[in-house]
Parts: C-alpha cells; structure tokens; sequence
C-alpha cells in the first residue's frame, strides 16, 4: 500500500509540474498587468507602481544583453518532476568546445516546445553536465520581456528575446562558450505537427544562418525525436462549419498577436482520459555536430544559401541516423518546406 501511494504521489507531482507551466506565465502577466494600474489609481500606494515601472525603465536593456540567470531557478526540482514526466532527455553526439560561441537550431517546434524548454532553460536533463563549460540561452518571442514580472522569471531561466540584437549581443559581447537555441521554424511550424509528422519549416528560413556568419557562431542542428507524439492535432475537412470558424479565429490570432492556434487534445488528469495534457511520450532531443562557420561582417545571398544548404544535410543526416532509434521507421523522411 505504501509503495502504491508513494508512486501515486510521485505521477501527481509530474502531472501538477506539466500543468502549472503555461498558466503560470498567464497568472504572473495578469498580475502585473492588473496590479500596476490598479495600485496607481485606486489605492494610496501608487509609488509603487510608479516604482515598478522606473524600475522597468531603468532595466529595460538587461533582457537583450544576456539576461539574469539563476543557477537555483534552473535547477529547481519542479524541473525534474516535468522532465520525468515524459520523460524527455538530452543525447550529445559530438563535443562542444568552450572556444567557440553556438546557434543551435531546433526541431520540431511541437505544439508547446516541451523538449526544448526541459533541455535548455532548465537543467533537469542535465545540460551543465553533457556540455561542461557551454552556457545555454533558448530564444523566444520578444513581447514576453515587456510584462514586468514574467521577464524576471524568464530571464532567471537564461531565456532571451530571438531578436538579432539580442542573438547578437550573445555571441560577439559575452566571450566564448556560448550556445544560443533557436526554434527555427518558429510557432507557424506548430500547425505541421502531429504524430508522425516529420515535416519542418526550413527551406526559406536563413535568418539564423546569416546570423552565424555575422557573428562566426558554429552552427549546430538538433532534433527533438517525439515532440510531435504527445499531442493530437486536429484540423476540421475543408467545408465544414467547424473549418470555417477554426480559419476565422487562427486568422484574428495571427494577425492580432502573431501567434497560431491549434487545435489539439491529449490524456486527461487520469490515463485513458481525454483532456489537454501531454500524453506521456519520450521526447529525445538529439544534439547533432557542430557545422564551423567562418565570420563574415556582411554575407551575401550565396554564401548564405551555401551555409543554409551545409545546415541541412547536417541535419538529414542527424535525423536519418538516430530515426529508428527513436521509434521512427526506417522509411520516415525528414520533409522540409
């Protein structure tokens, strides 16, 4: 009996540290968001919203100049509980040298990028450990850093705006040993993924390969075997009405916040269950060789279209070695559009 409610114990505590960690970014936004106006209006603290947003002001900068990371953040044991929760883990193939500074680029993005937060912006699968002396920062969208008390919790993290200024500042004003994480094909890569889907958008992505010759990043391909098995994606057929309004919404989004909605579903609290949690599925998140790049101050569009296309045989290759290792079949081609 002990043993049983022990292990229950530990599934609910994996299954609290997955749910807490979308609305937990809504609860602290909304409590900054919220709570500024409020004490400058309608209460007789108003210096202290006047002192939060001088204090925003004064700090606005920090996030695109390295951040302010917490090792004790990073390594909190809520982290571990997530990370065993699939489970997910961290496959080095090659060394990384603390010579050199790194763009790694990341895929699938999945639904909600599990594998890539787990592996880079915490350390439950271990990262100081598989790549001593390499310091991680996972690129995210911009407009995060703008609310007051979420900025702080990502930054603590080693999180960074994926803006050129940002990615810059990382890998030419920080010295060497530095490992920069891109999603590459970013929340529009979102709507492809499924289970298994092994389609990537790549083909007109370059941003981030002109970036590595700018800045002489070595670049460095990663794919995240199963992100895409832990959530059905569900795409109403053409002519219904559920299609219909499915486009109006994913339209307003996209256009109002920039952001892509899917519609999906996974387990529910209990096995068996539907619900929007993540099914329990590995994710392995295979870290390919590093791809030396020279530096040059202003590429142009062939030596930039000849890196991209060096990127992606490195990342075929990547794919096609370890598929079926990961539960893909041997006949699965990696599709990039």
């Amino acid at each position: 009996m002990t043993f049983f409610s022990r292990q229950n114990l530990q599934e609910g505590l994996r299954t609290l540290s997955v749910m807490q960690w979308i609305p937990i970014y809504l609860i602290l936004g909304s409590i900054s968001i919220i709570s500024i106006p409020y004490f400058m209006v309608f209460t007789r603290f108003w210096y202290l919203a006047v002192l939060a947003l001088a204090w925003l002001a004064y700090d606005w900068n920090t996030h695109s100049q390295g951040g302010r990371r917490s090792a004790w953040v990073r390594n909190w044991t809520l982290w571990m509980y997530f990370q065993n929760y699939f489970p997910v883990k961290l496959v080095k193939t090659h060394d990384l040298s603390p010579k050199h500074n790194y763009i790694i680029g990341s895929h699938p993005h999945g639904i909600f990028s599990y594998g890539v937060f787990i592996n880079f912006a915490t350390e439950a699968s271990g990262f100081a450990r598989i790549f001593p002396s390499i310091t991680p920062f996972l690129g995210t969208l911009e407009g995060i850093f703008w609310i007051p008390i979420v900025r702080e919790y990502v930054m603590s993290m080693g999180i960074c705006p994926v803006s050129e200024l940002a990615l810059e500042y990382l890998l030419t004003k920080k010295g060497s040993g530095n490992a920069v994480t891109i999603v590459v094909g970013g929340a529009a890569e979102a709507l492809l993924c499924r289970p298994g889907a092994s389609t990537i958008l790549l083909k007109n992505r370059k941003g981030f390969v002109k970036l590595a010759l700018k800045t002489g990043a070595y670049l460095v391909p990663s794919y995240s075997f199963g992100e895409n098995e832990v959530h059905n994606q569900e795409t109403f057929p053409e002519g219904t009405w559920l299609r219909f309004f499915q486009k109006i919404i994913q339209g307003a989004l996209k256009k109002a916040l920039g952001i892509n909605l899917c519609t999906f579903h996974g387990r529910g609290l209990t096995h068996g269950s539907w619900g929007l949690l993540p099914f329990n599925q590995p994710i392995n998140t295979v870290v390919g060789e590093p791809l030396p790049i020279p530096k040059i101050k202003m590429p142009n569009k062939e030596t930039v279209d000849e890196y991209h296309a060096l990127y992606i045989s490195a990342l075929r290759k990547l794919f096609d070695q370890h598929k079926v290792e990961y539960g893909l079949p041997e006949t699965q081609e990696l599709t990039i559009i």
